[in-house]
């Protein structure tokens, strides 16, 4: 019993020389030399900073223990256009309130506002980032929370020099929610990242893509805004993404679209609206995907799918004033349509089941040709394609009779 008593106290000690039992507060203001670096070398895991209001040009910060900063008034952090602001290298640490700035450009390595390195169920929350290459960038890490920051890139820079707003490598477990991104390269960027939710962001005028996945499989993202990205949102090697609840708007360009979809499968894309982009959907290589209750509003192209996606399914989708609804590159399909409403269909319903009783081919002819030949979209709307746009109604067998949406809804699909 005595031997057993000794070893709790032990034990006891140890805990309470790592963690103390009493976590402190401790009061940050602006002063000479490195005022936040000085008082997170004195913290002990578990205290508080709150860092009062004012500018620190302190180079490279780093946090190898738990600990939480709360700025006080919006405090500056400052990297002089110089040098990372913060790196991270702990469990458990909270960063809230600060105005992190000024990292300067290098070419040789990816400066951050915020960089978290092996770093677990940390929290990065109601911050602003100004003109920092990237703002937040993970490397191997996991569970943590990136919430209610506003990221504002460099304008001028073009993509080349520009970072990405949120940058996650292999990590997973992520939530990021709540954010406001602008004129970075990548809104949201995650490589070989999984397991992770992307929440009711806002996504736009970034130089290539709102959001980008590369080899993240099993992410969920919805609720979110893209709007005039150099391209909405790009899934690329990918499995196992669910897409709900999000806007694509206004990503309009020679090479633009929605949402691109490269070598993914088993995806369901549900619930979302596309307007205004030069391609709501571009498709290519995907298998097994599922696309349904989404609106396509006056798009150049609604779907754009390529010849080598297959077993996907398109359904209760409704198409309203697109260019065209679907392109293709192949008179074979391999993919279902069914149960879509199409603005120019014009088939009938003799036993008013809300169905049209012909089928719908979305195809046209036209769209056919400009997929095969890209200069001859010059001829939209000339007397030409009018009349070529007849002969096609009345044989419609000119264009691929295998995408055909066999039961065409004759109702707007709420």
């Amino acid at each position: 019993m005595e031997l057993i008593m000794r070893l709790c106290t032990v034990v006891i000690i140890a805990l309470i020389s790592v963690y103390p039992l009493v976590s402190k507060t401790m009061s940050v203001y602006p002063k000479l030399g490195k005022p936040l670096t000085d008082a997170i070398n004195n913290a002990q895991a578990g205290d508080t900073i709150l860092l009062h209001a004012g500018t620190y040009i302190e180079g490279l910060i780093t946090i190898t223990k738990p600990i939480t900063i709360l700025g006080q008034q919006r405090p500056v952090l400052d990297g002089d256009n110089k040098s990372e602001i913060l790196l991270i290298r702990s469990d458990s640490v909270k960063i809230s309130g600060l105005i992190l700035r000024n990292t300067g450009i290098s070419y040789l390595y990816e400066r951050a506002g915020i960089r978290l390195e092996f770093s677990h169920y940390c929290v990065i929350e109601h911050n602003i980032f100004e003109n920092t290459c990237y703002a937040i960038y993970s490397g191997k890490s996991s569970h943590n929370i990136i919430s209610h920051n506003s990221i504002r890139g460099n304008s001028t820079l073009d993509e080349a020099s520009a970072g990405n707003g949120i940058h996650c490598w292999y990590c997973n477990n992520y939530r990021i929610e709540y954010n406001t991104i602008e004129k970075q390269r990548d809104g949201i960027y995650l490589e070989f990242t999984t397991e992770s939710q992307m929440t009711s962001n806002r996504s736009e005028k970034n130089l290539r893509y709102g959001l980008h996945f590369m080899f993240s499989h099993h992410d969920k993202y919805e609720k979110n805004i893209f709007k005039n990205n150099g391209a909405g949102v790009a899934v690329m090697y990918t499995h196992h993404v669910e897409m709900y609840q999000n806007i694509f708007e206004d990503n309009q360009g020679s090479a633009a679209y929605g949402l691109l979809l490269k070598d993914i499968t088993d995806g369901t894309i549900k619930d979302n609206t596309f307007s205004h982009n030069t391609a709501g959907i571009y498709a290519e290589g995907g298998g097994r995907i599922i696309v349904e209750y989404n609106d396509f509003i006056e798009n150049g192209w609604a779907i754009r799918l390529m010849a080598d996606c297959t077993d996907n399914t398109f359904s209760k989708n409704n198409f309203l004033g697109n260019t065209f609804d679907i392109a293709t590159n192949s008179f074979s399909n391999y993919s279902v349509f069914t149960g879509n409403y199409w603005d120019k269909y014009t088939g009938y319903d003799i036993n008013k089941d809300s169905v049209g009783d012909i089928p719908y081919h979305p195809v046209r002819l036209f769209c056919y040709l400009v997929e095969q030949n890209p200069p001859a979209m010059l001829l939209l709307r000339s007397f030409l394609i009018s009349l070529l746009e007849v002969a096609e109604s009345i044989f419609p067998s000119v264009t691929p009779d295998t995408l055909i949406d066999s039961s065409p809804s004759m109702l707007y699909i709420a």
